[in-house]
């Protein structure tokens, strides 16, 4: 399958699955289902963020279903929202989009951010993982989980494990552990044997809850 116009896919995906296939059982099995399906990049870096803080917390239907009726607020494309767009809502405005009250202080204090040339966007290829974690933190709203699903489908970094993500933990409990709760820990277990690609796994294991692709 080529990919969209537009989209970017990681030239590490195929080394990935081989390694991820010969060294883990459930990902041997995972792999095939899913053809030749992969994690893509828009290339627009604010549009990622705002759409990982519009799916905090949420599934990813529900979370696209928001997404969906903020894009048609912002007047489209879905691929870039604009930050002095967001910024022309006020609060109340970005709610009839299904946002919480929080969500949307958060969307417009990340668009006043970007437009006020406070975050380094131009650096970020050259800066490691926890460097653009700690920088993205310091924006309201933003916390590590967002920031790793920013370096997983923006940056395409190749090792994150995102132990506060919902749909990873309950992944590694019904593929590894027979539906059993699993806590951090076990899960940062497991995660370990996929290094150095544990991004990759944990987007198949992301697909095996929801065939809808996750996508920021």
């Amino acid at each position: 399958m080529a990919p969209r116009p537009g989209v970017v896919t990681p030239d590490y995906w195929d080394e990935a699955c081989k390694h991820l296939a010969k060294r883990d059982r459930v990902m041997k099995k995972l792999i095939p289902q899913f053809g030749e399906a992969r994690l893509s990049n828009k290339g627009d870096a604010f549009t990622t963020l705002a759409r990982s803080i519009t799916g905090q917390q949420i599934s990813v239907k529900a979370a696209q279903s928001v997404w969906e009726r903020f894009v048609a607020l912002m007047g489209g494309p879905a691929h870039k929202v604009a930050p002095a767009v967001v910024l022309g809502h006020d609060v109340p405005s970005l709610r009839t989009a299904g946002l919480s009250v929080r969500k949307a202080e958060y969307l417009r204090d990340l668009a006043q951010h970007f437009e006020a040339g406070q975050v380094h966007v131009r650096q970020w290829a050259q800066m490691d993982d926890e460097a653009i974690i700690e920088e993205l933190v310091a924006i309201r709203g933003i916390g590590r989980w967002t920031a790793e699903m920013f370096l997983i489908f923006h940056l395409m970094r190749p090792n994150v494990l995102p132990l506060d993500d919902i749909g990873l933990l309950k992944g590694i409990s019904v593929n590894y552990f027979s539906g059993e709760p699993v806590s951090r820990a076990e899960a940062r277990e497991v995660g370990d044997a996929w290094a150095p690609y544990r991004s990759v796994a944990t987007w198949y294991l992301w697909r095996s809850l929801d065939p809808l692709p996750v996508d920021y």
